[in-house]
């Protein structure tokens, strides 16, 4: 099990475990209460759409998008309770590592955060998300934003 120090994360305790983060909300997992995978997906999904529209983030990324979907899809999978398939392919998420090499400063915070809870809202009221888990979800999203932002 990988576990991420206090910090890393926001407020996020010294052993919130990677393989699975929210197994004391609705008698199991944040992944199990939104329904699974396709959750995510639909997520991830919905934030590309922003970013591909967005001149000021679509920059930081590759031209295809492909490997970018399945990664971020593959991580919230995991973190919040899913198969542990991120890391068995990729090792230890390492947020700011591999964000490193991009300048994140307020402005692509901002514009990261807007598309992915956008994203968030929509997907939640399309499928019938539990408040509870959109509110933990929401607030993990904001504090991973601030946590990347690099350039203060």
């Amino acid at each position: 099990m990988v576990t991420e120090e206090r910090g890393e994360l926001g407020g996020l305790a010294a052993t919130t475990s990677v393989d699975h983060v929210s197994d004391e909300v609705f008698g199991g997992t944040i992944y199990e209460a939104v329904g699974g995978r396709a959750f995510f997906v639909d997520l991830v999904d919905g934030f590309y759409a922003g970013v591909s529209a967005d001149p000021l983030l679509r920059a930081l990324y590759p031209e295809d998008l492909t490997e970018p979907r399945r990664h971020l899809a593959g991580f919230f999978t995991q973190y919040w309770g899913g198969p542990s398939t991120y890391s068995e392919e990729r090792g230890h998420p390492r947020l700011r590592m591999r964000h490193a090499p991009f300048a994140i400063g307020d402005a692509e915070r901002d514009a990261w955060l807007r598309h992915m809870l956008a994203s968030l809202d929509q997907v939640a009221a399309n499928r019938g998300t539990p408040v509870e888990a959109v509110a933990r979800i929401r607030s993990y999203l904001v504090d991973v934003a601030d946590f990347l932002v690099n350039t203060r």
